[in-house]
């Protein structure tokens, strides 16, 4: 403002507010800037923490087509694929919903050690170095039903490195191969 003393001329920016919108324009700049920085700084963590839940890893891993909520594979198999009670490598095993497992679980079979023991790969069980939805691979699995036939199950858990107290509820295992008949898929599960 030509002509006006320093001290009009502060009052009148002060006014109108173009020094502080000026100064305020660039703490913004330089906050958002910031900001951008971190989170490319961050972002490739985020992409290498992704979580895995179990009903995708597993249909991947089994190549078992079924969708949506683990514990709703049982019901959703038939039909699609054969069902049953006994273990086989490539099956996969469906644990039921109960209120510490809402959604249920599925794990793949990888090996048969014994008529109550098995081998699994899952994602998202344990807590793996402070975090959920992560593969574990050929963890133990044993049969804790009363009537040895499958329908209660404990799992190996990380945290403890052995297999845990908790007997899970399951329906049974799904097979990958549906196109067989029953008994050719009974006599291929029992050798």
């Amino acid at each position: 403002m030509p002509g006006f003393p320093a001290r009009v001329c502060d009052a009148s920016h002060r006014l109108t507010g173009r020094v502080g919108n000026y100064q305020m324009t660039k703490t913004m700049r330089a906050i958002v800037g910031s900001m951008l920085l971190a989170c490319m700084t961050l972002a490739p963590t985020a992409a290498n923490a992704q979580m895995l839940q179990c009903a995708p890893f597993a249909r991947m891993f089994s190549g078992i087509q079924l969708f949506g909520a683990a514990a709703s594979w049982w019901n959703q198999s038939v039909g699609k694929y054969l069902r049953g009670d006994t273990p086989a490598v490539g099956a996969v095993l469906v644990f039921k919903a109960i209120g510490s497992m809402r959604s249920g679980h599925v794990a793949t079979v990888t090996q048969v050690v014994s008529d109550r023991v098995i081998k699994i790969t899952h994602a998202n069980w344990s807590i793996i170095n402070g975090r959920r939805g992560q593969v574990e691979r050929d963890v133990t699995v044993v049969d804790a039903s009363p009537n040895n036939d499958w329908s209660k199950v404990k799992v190996w858990f990380a945290p403890i490195g052995k297999v845990g107290n908790t007997a899970y509820p399951v329906n049974g295992f799904i097979y990958k191969d549906g196109s067989k008949s029953t008994a050719a898929a009974v006599q291929a599960v029992q050798g």
